[in-house]
């Protein structure tokens, strides 16, 4: 095969005699061609690697507590790695163990990545005798099912800081997930430092879903910096948002000139559509956002607008803008902010992403990406496909990990008294969605959310990701006639071992009462 990565491993190997029964091959989320074969090699965890390339030691390193191994350029050292590489976007791999020992090849790097996650697993849940681990005979051919397979993390409603955030980056790598997208505002908090306006972080960085007064939370641009390299080094994109038109109360706390008011129920909801030094204000944001995520898409938010938009019907500045373009009603000035918003993005050379209430304000569908979300929308699915846009779909059922995960848990969201199991998001998307196979090659992927206005600590954040966050990696990796619930079942045991060994909390769905539901903050009104 030309122009392959071949990752070769020959560490302190010595075949086993073959047992009756094939040992079972353990990794989340299920490779979609795995064939187990009878027969085992032993692994001493403590082995020497050449290699040819600095680029496989960046690829090696976050590895490097999990298989102890020694770089050398020593000839005769038990692991040798050479590096022959085609830079592409493809991400299959394939990884075999043998009597001759343990081969991972792929076309590019993200491949040779993935295909040492599905090693790393194989090391962590494979038995273990002293220091040696028993690792089966396999032979897989793996590559996902989608190409975007992500988590949201709000940090706007309650912030967890640069620590928490790299142990879920680290372990999306382990799932083989690739996109963190980053809720960095809305009306509770400003949580990014921008260097042309610094009152977004000492005003607008002030409180939280808990406390209105709680002090200034934020990411500096140097830990932005360390966190989009710590990403990129796991092959995982961080996409950063930044809501408007609505949802924009902690930005207007600090600049209130460029506030477009609310209602009675969001005050300062909205900023000002009619001005334009609102347009030059949240360009020189995006600017700075541009340089910060080398991101091809910046997300702008879009959703919710009507909840503050009320006050525009008494504006001036809204008013005159509505009389000059010969706009109807408040929907129009909405979809002219968004448009001339779209337009400063794709002038940063950047794709803008929207959630689905952008699919009714006209963007072009070759520089625009939609997030389906309003599960009881599934005709805005439809509509979205239908003209052609890319989706991304995370709708709030079963994807929105701030909903409770079981009918007795007390603090969380239900809908009209559903919730959001590990099976449902296990099974997750069914072939009955609209428009889903009439239009698949418009469905880029799927994403969580997790959803912070409830999550207030770093063991309630553990508590609603996990294991959610499994099953959602096997929904997105694995294709439907690959995944068996009852077997991700088995496999999950291994990974809720593992998160004992790490400290992660997590919801039992084998024993609830073995790790009871931590506190939240007070119910959720629906």
């Amino acid at each position: 095969m030309k122009n392959l990565i071949v990752l070769l491993l020959f560490a302190t190997f010595a075949c086993t005699p073959q047992k009756k029964e094939i040992e079972k091959a353990i990794i989340i989320p299920q490779p979609n061609h795995l064939v187990s074969i009878q027969g085992n090699y032993t692994l001493s965890n403590d082995f020497i690697t050449s290699i040819n390339s600095d680029e496989i030691k960046a690829i090696l390193e976050p590895f490097q507590s999990t298989i102890d191994f020694k770089l050398s350029e020593n000839k005769k050292s038990n692991l040798k790695i050479t590096l022959n590489v085609t830079e592409t976007n493809n991400e299959s791999y394939h990884l075999k163990i043998n009597k001759k020992g343990v081969e991972i090849s792929a076309n590019s790097k993200k491949g040779i990545f993935y295909g040492l996650q599905s090693l790393n697993q194989l090391i962590l849940f494979s038995k273990k005798e002293g220091e040696k681990t028993i690792l089966p005979y396999v032979s897989i051919d793996d590559e996902p099912r989608f190409g975007w397979r992500g988590i949201l993390l709000d940090e706007s409603r309650h912030f967890f800081g640069v620590e928490k955030v790299k142990q879920l980056l680290d372990l999306m790598a382990m799932h083989k997930l690739n996109v963190f997208h980053w809720h960095l505002s809305d009306a509770q908090g400003w949580r990014i430092e921008i260097k042309k306006y610094p009152k977004l972080t000492t005003v607008g960085a002030i409180g939280n879903y808990s406390d209105t007064d709680a002090p200034a939370k934020f990411y500096s641009q140097e830990e932005i910096k360390e966190l989009v390299k710590y990403a990129s080094d796991r092959f995982i994109e961080i996409i950063p948002e930044i809501e408007m038109p609505g949802h924009a109360s902690a930005a207007n706390r600090a600049y209130p000139e460029f506030s477009g008011g609310g209602s009675k129920s969001n005050p300062e909801f909205t900023f000002n559509p009619g001005k334009t030094e609102t347009y030059s204000y949240l360009t020189d944001i995006l600017k700075e956002i541009a340089t910060l995520f080398p991101a091809k898409y910046i997300h702008l938010g879009g959703d919710e607008v009507h909840f503050g938009s009320e006050s525009w019907n008494t504006n001036k500045d809204v008013q005159q803008l509505m009389k000059h373009q010969q706009l109807k009603n408040l929907n129009e000035v909405e979809s002219y902010f968004v448009r001339r918003m779209a337009d400063s993005i794709k002038m940063l050379n950047k794709t803008v992403i929207g959630w689905d209430e952008i699919v009714d304000h006209n963007l072009s569908n070759e520089n625009s990406l939609v997030m389906w979300w309003r599960h009881d929308l599934p005709e805005k699915l439809e509509t979205a496909l239908n003209k052609k846009y890319n989706v991304i779909l995370s709708p709030r059922i079963p994807l929105y990990f701030d909903f409770v995960q079981d009918e007795n848990h007390k603090w969380g969201r239900k809908w009209d008294g559903d919730f959001v199991t590990m099976k449902t998001t296990y099974n997750f998307p069914p072939d009955t969605l609209a428009g889903f196979n009439q239009n698949l090659q418009f469905v880029k992927g799927i994403q969580a959310a997790i959803w912070t206005e409830k999550i207030k600590n770093n063991k309630r954040l553990d508590f609603m990701i996990h294991p959610r966050l499994s099953a959602l990696s096997e929904a997105a990796w694995t294709q439907n006639e690959n995944k068996d619930m009852d077997d991700f079942k088995v496999r999950l045991k291994s990974m809720l071992s593992y998160f004992d060994d790490q400290g992660i909390y997590y919801y039992n769905p084998f024993n609830s009462d073995l790790n009871p539901e931590p506190v939240g903050v007070e119910r959720m009104k629906q």
